[in-house]
Order: structure tokens, then C-alpha cells, then sequence
């Protein structure tokens, strides 16, 4: 009789505790509400504004449809810069409001992190790598990766000088009528693989091996696996689809044999500190290589290369697909730039004559503004805190943001926005940037501490890129008539490519 009572008398004494937490927090969190003065943000009209199954709906029929971000453009053009939506009991404040951005990804960064569903959802893949953790984890790998995007290596165009050649080869035989994103993704893979493992993928080559393209249709079906996983959130324990685990496996088995390349190095040079260095170790700058006198955790290494492998791969191709698309669609846009390449162009060319190159900069920032790599992004609340802004009908009042409760901000939707870029945002005019100083309005790479640390590998190896591209030919033809669809993986892609003719110079 006495093991019931013992039972009854701890689960009511959990009930009256888990109440007391309950009502206690209610309390504190009115308290703080009243001496910050904060107002409830608006919110989106829904009809079920529990579960949200008619937003998740919404979001994954124009998904579907290629239009995600139309909608969440249309949602902000009537419910203003920042407004709230309720999805499986979980309230997520969205915004567009360069000043709550800052706030979230600077001013107050302590105050939050990727969050427990992120890592939960990009696990499989990403592993613990510097896109998925937090605090002290996040900071020790980030303080690892900072040193490999020094200016020597940034600055280096013999990492890609090969890349491009092969890239040029590759459309002229196929008679100048190519699909220029598909190859974008083919040879960004290939140089940013030697430069992270000492190895290129080689998925350019004449002979490219089955395991090559094995790894590469691997890397894109585990990418769109754990976009889905993403948006799922909760309910991604419905996600039951071996193709994305095996296809995770091939990607970590291939990272695997670079993993244990760099390490065996490693065990070398500490053996052998005073041996002379062959000719191919002593000029070639491996990433692998240099986290790996830092750790020798093989899972630690595996995921940190996977991570800035899909993050490095999608930004800069990313980046170079759209800059040819509206180039094709741009006849005016394309004579000026290649007016300007060829004025600074030299043989071999250089890091200091793309400098040169200040329409090329323009261009590429246009770019960026209309079609930034990461369209929409979030951080989780790690704890109860008051935002400046976002708050009232205006949104310019305090806010209240509860622990565990999500911001999602759109780069997409802010560089869009009239009242920061003028009349003209939806236009591509790369003169604006003649004279526009953004701040915090123009975040194509992120901001704060987490702001991306490859950014200028990847402007560097799209300019030398473009550069290359439209010195080796004189005009772009258009082949599309069709106006851009979006492609929401990691990052935004186009879904239907960039397909155009090129001309050779004569």
C-alpha cells in the first residue's frame, strides 16, 4: 500500500510544482512586459491559430509552386515589417525590419541561437558543424575556420584558374548552348573541394568518376532532405525517407577519406616536424589540412568541411546563376560590364585588375541585393528578452520575445522593400551602387558574429568567374523567355536554370 501513496504523492506534488513554474512565469513575463513598455506585435489572420496548419499549408502549396518568398513578400506588404504566426504551439515573429535584424543578430546576440529544432532538423547532414551549434562549441569552431580566409588564400586565383578553364572548354563543346547553372554548381564543387580537401570532386573533367557524380547527386539529395526536414519543424519525425539517409552516408563516407588523408598528414608533420616538404605540400594550401593541426576529432573535422562545403558550393553558384540570368536579360548591362573587364582585363589575370573592375562590383552587389544566397533565415530566443522594436501596430515599440520563441527574418523581402532602395527595388541597376552606402538594410552575407566568413572567397572566385567569362566571349543570347522561379534549398537557386548561348570573341 505504501509504494501508491509514495506514487500519488509525487505525481501531485509534480503537478502543483509544473503550476507553479506556470503561473510564476506568467507573472515575471507580465512584469517585464509593463516595465519595458512592450505592445504585442500584429498578427498574421489565421484560422487555426494553435497548430497553423492553414500557414504551413500555404507555405507549402506556393513552395510547390516555386513561389515561397512571393507569398512572404505579399504577407509583409499587408501586415508590415514585423508580424507573428503561430505554428505547432510555437509563436514565430517575422520580419523584415533592418533594425530588429541588427538587434537580433548583434546588439542582442547572446540572446539567441539556431535553437534545438535547427540542429535536430540539419543533424543527419550537417552534423555539429559551425551552422548548427551554439555558444562555446560554435566559437571554438568558427575561431578554427577564421585563419583559412586570410587574404593569401582568398587572393590566390590559381585555385580557380583551372576551374574556369575547364568551364570554358566545357561550352564550347557543346556548341555555346548550355544551361550555365547547372555548370556553375558542377565547377564551384570541383575548386572549392581542393581547397578544402586537397582534391577536386573533378566533376568537370572529360572523365569524371562514378564516384564523383555518386557524391554529387548524394550532396544535392541530402541538401533537399534536410530543407524539407527544416520546414516540417515538429512534425519532421514523419520524415521517413531512406534515400536521404543513405544519401547522407555516401556524402560523409566520401568527406571521411579526406578526413583521414589530413590527419595521417598531421601524424607526419609531428613525427617528422624537420622533414623536407615535397613540392606539392609545400605550395598547395589544403583547409583540411590546416583544421587538422587544430583537432584531431575525425567527426568534428568531417563536419565542419561538409558544412562549408554545401555553404561555399551554393553561395558562390548561386551567385554567379543569377548574375547570367539578368545579364541575359540585361543587353546593356552586359556591354558596360564587359567594357569594364576588358579595360583592367590582364594576362594571367589578377587579384589587383578585378579590383579595378568597379562595374563588375556593382553588378555582383546587385545581384546579391535582388537575389541573396540565404532568402530568409531564423534564430531561436534562448531565454525571455525585449526587443527594441517590432512591437505595436507600427512596430516601433519594445517587444516582448518569449524563450524558445523564433525570429525569422527575410533578406529576400527587406532588399525589396521601396522605403529603403527607392521606387526602383524591384529593378537590377547596378548604378545605384555608385552612390548607395547600405548598413544594416543590406545583408547579403548575414551580420554580427555569425556573419559568414567565406564571403570574400566567394565575391573573389565570382568575380575572377565573370571575368574570365566575358573576356572569352563578346555576347550572351537568352534562350528562357520565361521570368525567374525560385529554388529554396540552403540557399536560392533558380528552378529553371540559366539557359543562353554564348558567343566567342572572334
Amino acid at each position: 500500500m505504501l509504494l501508491p501513496v509514495i506514487t500519488l504523492v509525487a505525481s501531485l506534488a509534480t503537478v502543483v510544482y509544473s503550476l507553479y513554474i506556470i503561473v510564476t512565469t506568467h507573472f515575471l513575463r507580465r512584469r517585464m512586459r509593463k516595465e519595458y513598455g512592450c505592445l504585442p506585435p500584429k498578427k498574421l489572420p489565421q484560422k487555426d491559430p494553435f497548430l497553423g496548419t492553414d500557414v504551413v499549408l500555404q507555405n507549402l502549396a506556393a513552395a510547390k509552386k516555386f513561389g515561397f518568398l512571393a507569398l512572404l513578400k505579399k504577407r509583409h506588404a499587408e501586415q508590415g515589417q514585423t508580424f507573428t504566426t503561430n505554428t505547432y504551439f510555437r509563436t514565430t515573429i517575422n520580419t523584415c525590419d533592418p533594425r530588429l535584424i541588427q538587434t537580433v543578430l548583434s546588439n542582442q546576440f547572446e540572446d539567441f541561437g539556431m535553437g534545438p529544432l535547427r540542429r535536430k532538423s540539419a543533424s543527419p547532414l550537417l552534423g555539429r558543424g559551425i551552422f548548427t551549434t551554439d555558444n562555446e562549441i560554435w566559437a571554438h569552431q568558427r575561431a578554427l575556420i577564421r585563419p583559412s580566409f586570410i587574404r593569401a588564400q582568398v587572393t590566390d586565383f590559381s585555385i580557380f584558374e583551372t576551374h574556369v578553364d575547364q568551364l570554358i572548354q566545357l561550352i564550347a563543346r557543346e556548341n555555346y548552348t548550355v544551361d550555365l547553372q547547372q555548370l556553375f554548381f558542377r565547377m564551384v564543387l570541383d575548386s572549392n573541394s581542393e581547397y578544402l580537401f586537397g582534391e577536386s570532386v573533378g566533376l568537370m573533367s572529360d572523365n569524371a568518376s562514378d564516384s564523383a557524380h555518386t557524391f554529387h547527386h548524394a550532396l544535392d539529395y541530402a541538401q533537399q532532405g534536410t530543407i524539407l526536414r527544416l520546414r516540417l519543424g515538429n512534425l519532421m519525425v514523419a520524415h521517413r525517407d531512406a534515400k536521404f539517409r543513405e544519401s547522407c552516408r555516401i556524402v560523409h563516407a566520401y568527406a571521411d577519406k579526406f578526413v583521414k588523408q589530413a590527419l595521417e598528414f598531421r601524424q607526419r608533420e609531428l613525427m617528422y616536424p624537420t622533414e623536407k616538404k615535397d613540392e606539392y605540400t609545400r605550395q598547395k594550401y589544403v583547409f583540411l589540412n590546416e583544421l587538422a593541426k587544430d583537432t584531431d576529432n575525425p567527426i568534428m573535422l568531417r563536419d565542419q568541411i561538409v558544412n562549408m562545403l554545401l555553404a561555399a558550393r551554393d553561395t558562390t553558384a548561386g551567385l554567379l546563376a543569377f548574375t547570367f540570368f539578368m545579364l541575359a536579360r540585361k543587353p546593356e548591362v552586359w556591354k558596360k560590364l564587359r567594357a569594364d573587364v576588358l579595360e583592367h582585363y590582364t594576362e594571367p589575370l589578377t587579384y589587383d585588375a578585378v579590383q579595378e573592375m568597379t562595374y563588375l562590383r556593382f553588378v555582383l552587389q546587385e545581384t546579391l541585393r535582388l537575389f541573396p544566397p540565404i532568402a530568409t533565415n531564423s534564430r531561436m530566443a534562448n531565454k525571455d528578452c525585449v526587443i527594441p522594436v517590432g512591437g505595436g501596430p507600427d512596430g516601433r515599440s519594445p517587444m516582448f520575445v518569449a524563450k524558445n520563441n523564433v525570429v525569422t527574418y527575410s533578406t529576400f523581402v527587406m532588399h525589396r522593400r521601396p522605403e529603403l532602395f527607392g521606387p526602383d527595388a524591384e529593378e537590377f541597376i547596378p548604378e545605384r551602387w555608385e552612390t548607395f552606402r547600405p548598413g544594416w538594410e543590406y545583408l547579403p552575407f548575414n551580420g554580427g558574429p555569425r556573419v559568414c566568413p567565406g564571403q570574400k572567397f566567394a565575391l573573389t572566385e565570382s568575380s575572377y568567374t565573370v571575368a574570365r567569362l566575358l573576356h572569352a566571349f563578346s555576347g550572351i543570347e537568352n534562350l528562357d523567355p520565361a521570368e525567374w522561379r525560385e529554388q529554396l534549398t540552403l540557399s536560392l537557386t533558380l528552378n529553371n536554370g540559366v539557359k543562353v548561348r554564348l558567343h566567342p570573341e572572334a
